[in-house]
């Protein structure tokens, strides 16, 4: 149970519209929504960091519904993959306060303020950078940005710097300084993430792009090339995984703000 539906309950236990015994039972069940065809689960947000995310692709808009109000009314942060245009048209008219990107595929309904822009703003929830080796990546780019900033973390993006024109990414290293991860989305030979790795102190988060021609096997020559690199701070994720690479890129962003806030204060949450 998180502290939004928490603090809601014990208010509605004051007002009385709700009795001890109701209050207490609410306290003992299972932190599940139990909606039918979907079994949300409303506790991983205290166990694992975020909330559920909802992968669109094959669901119905009805079902996305219900399992989106019941997130809301939890207090999580909506976000949904792989949603199609007419899956997106249909629910932000039952939701208008989402936001829609067409080209990464997401679906979010955020219930707080949201950091983006420099480099040098201050966020609560960590620091992450998106690289991007081609304008073709921007999908699966888009898909980690948008993951990213569900996160809580404020987000930089960097398109267009592939090992074709190197002078490109170094020209851009100094938006790269303080981010606490990196996510480097390339497809082709998946060379990008290896330089990247050679320029920063925090990890990289490499995501193969199934962009390229015939030899590139749909993403497996990037996603090889990627396991294989040779800078020690790269690791990988499966091919076209934005949502993973920004997922996880998010988890150590809003850990690292964590521990810096506990070296000085060992009692703060």
């Amino acid at each position: 149970m998180n502290d939004h539906y928490l603090a809601q309950l014990a208010e509605q236990l004051l007002r009385r519209e709700v009795s001890v015994e109701q209050f207490v039972a609410e306290l003992q069940r299972p932190a599940i929504a139990d909606l039918g065809e979907a079994q949300i689960d409303l506790d991983r947000s205290r166990r694992c960091g975020f909330p559920e995310v909802v992968f669109a692709q094959g669901k119905t808009v009805a079902a996305m519904a219900k399992i989106f109000h019941a997130q809301l009314v939890h207090g999580a942060d909506v976000l949904a993959t792989r949603m199609a245009p007419e899956q997106a048209a249909e629910l932000l008219a039952a939701f208008p306060q989402a936001s829609y990107n067409a080209v990464g595929r997401t679906f979010r309904i955020s219930q707080r303020s949201e950091q983006t822009g420099g480099h040098n703003q201050p966020s609560h929830a960590g620091r992450v950078a998106i690289v991007t080796a081609g304008t073709s990546d921007l999908p699966v780019a888009e898909e980690a940005r948008e993951t990213a900033l569900w996160t809580g973390a404020m987000v930089t993006a960097i398109h267009d710097v592939g090992v074709a024109g190197p002078h490109r990414l170094t020209a851009s290293l100094p938006m790269l300084e303080n981010a606490d991860a990196i996510v480097v989305v390339a497809g082709m030979e998946g060379a990008l993430p290896s330089v990247v790795g050679g320029y920063v102190s925090c990890p990289v988060i490499a995501v193969p792009t199934s962009v390229g021609y015939g030899a590139s096997f749909g993403g497996i020559a990037a996603l090889l090339g990627m396991l294989n690199s040779c800078a020690s701070n790269v690791t990988v994720v499966n091919i076209d995984a934005g949502f993973k690479g920004g997922y996880v890129a998010g988890l150590i962003a809003k850990n690292a703000v964590r521990a810096f806030r506990n070296r000085d204060n060992p009692h703060s949450p």
